[in-house]
């Protein structure tokens, strides 16, 4: 009996082993696909593959030097989460979309990704946007100073950033009533955000693909922590001659801003919270729960004043 356990155990080590071994070796061909098919545009290295029993299947250590720009981008690792490692094993055909069965579970992951903040290939990509939205940035600190306009390259150095580091999990989970996604990003010594949108009805690849997918948001919850970045942008603001009360009208501004461009007007069941937030809070706290699911690509058929009750939107701080 001894001997029979023995071997069974022998035997399951080598097929994991093996798996592991066949799972690697079709991702690490996938990946010297793409680095031949990125060659004319960008050069790509990785150090190796690596995945785990918990469903982990990452890349580790990726350079990419992009051919007509200086500066590189690296990231410690990305890859998929599966929830487990048979689950990593069957996902190949959802991904090829040869299966119209949406995995219970599925997540993406990207550590440290590290980009320079006067990077010349993230300044022309701000450049590109900045031409395409039309707008221009007026030349008045109180509008400029806490990012109304978005962190320009120029800001970041402002505000003392020499690269930012990004890192970010993101995950879809199948649940009685539809789909639950979750966010959880961090940005080193700036911000941490941990979001949750619970989705109604069905969904499938196949809706995805045709453009029929129409999601219908039950419930909504950010947690919002600051690491240093409201601080950074008070001095900031500071040092352009702003005073206290200046300084707190940019930054409120520049949240209002942001609402607006996502077609929302903020009213007082945000704002006097997010000002709380502003004089010394460390996180924000914003939920949605409408009465009943509402479909996402129907609010901007209302005007942006009624979006807040549309949704219930509300926020706290501690």
């Amino acid at each position: 009996m001894k001997k029979l356990l023995i071997l069974g155990v022998l035997a399951a080590g080598l097929a994991y082993g093996g798996a592991k071994w066949h799972l690697h070796s079709k991702v690490s061909e996938s990946m010297d696909s793409l680095i031949m098919m990125a060659s004319p545009f960008a050069k790509i290295e990785y150090s190796g593959v690596r995945s785990s029993f918990g469903g982990e299947l990452t890349v580790e250590n990726i350079k990419i030097d992009f051919n007509d720009f200086r500066d590189p981008l690296t990231i410690d690792r990305a890859g998929i989460d599966t929830g487990g490692f048979f689950a990593l094993l069957e996902i190949s055909d959802f991904l090829s979309f040869k299966s119209r069965n949406v995995p219970d579970y599925f997540g993406f992951i990207l550590e440290n990704a590290r980009v320079p903040a006067d990077a010349d290939y993230f300044r022309k990509a701000y450049a590109v946007l900045e031409e395409a939205s039309g707008r221009e940035m007026p030349d008045d600190p109180q509008k400029t100073c806490a990012g109304q306009y978005g962190l320009t390259p120029a800001m970041l150095s402002d505000l003392g950033y020499s690269e930012q580091v990004f890192s970010m999990r993101f995950s879809v989970q199948r649940v009685t009533s539809g789909l639950l996604v979750d966010f959880d990003t961090h940005i080193d010594d700036m911000w941490d955000a941990v979001a949750t949108v619970e989705l109604a009805g069905s969904f499938s690849p196949g809706q995805a693909m045709s453009g029929t997918y129409k999601p219908r948001m039950s419930r909504f919850r950010l947690e919002y922590t600051d690491r240093s970045l409201n601080r950074r942008i008070r001095e900031n603001c500071e040092r352009k001659g702003l005073n206290a009360e200046q300084v707190l009208t940019a930054q409120v501004d520049a949240f209002k801003q942001y609402g607006v461009e996502n077609g929302i007007e903020f009213d007082e069941y945000v704002l006097d919270p997010y000002v709380e937030f502003l004089k010394g809070k460390d996180t924000l706290v914003i939920t949605a729960e409408p009465n009943e699911p509402v479909a996402l690509s129907q609010i901007d058929l209302y005007k942006p004043s009624d979006v807040p009750a549309l949704l219930k939107l509300e926020a706290s701080t501690f």
